[in-house]
């Protein structure tokens, strides 16, 4: 499955989100968007959570280092993390690559709508980053 960025939903933090409808719950899958790695440039560590680990909106879960700066990753959901990407950390280069498809890091249950009402459609982040069409 490939995932188009014109159709995920983005935190002001450039975390990109995919909601997904599995019976009764829904599954959100995070992970950082394009500009975001563009900026950071090199990538050279990434610290990622535990399953199990229950996330509020806004709370750091993680970060990422490159060779300009130690970035925090947020939270752009609430719920409890179903899954993470455990290969991402020693496959940076292929985050850098395919930042929406191969470089998903956490998987979320979602707590009831999972604050989700704050993210930003495509356009909307666009803008925020100050990107041309």
């Amino acid at each position: 499955m490939s995932r188009n960025p014109n159709d995920l939903l983005y935190a002001k933090s450039h975390e990109w989100v995919e909601v997904i409808r599995e019976g009764a719950d829904a599954i959100a899958t995070v992970g950082i968007s394009a500009f975001a790695i563009e900026q950071l440039t090199d990538l050279v560590y990434m610290d990622l959570p535990k399953p199990g680990k229950t996330l509020t909106v806004g709370q750091e879960f993680g970060e990422v280092e490159s060779v300009k700066a130690v970035s925090p990753l947020y939270s752009p959901v609430a719920g409890e993390i179903v899954a993470v990407h455990s290969d991402l950390p020693s496959q940076l280069d292929d985050l850098k690559e395919d930042p929406y498809d191969f470089g998903w890091i956490i998987k979320v249950k979602l707590s009831g709508e999972g604050g989700i009402g704050h993210l930003m459609d495509y356009e909307t982040y666009r803008k925020q980053c100050g990107e041309s069409a």
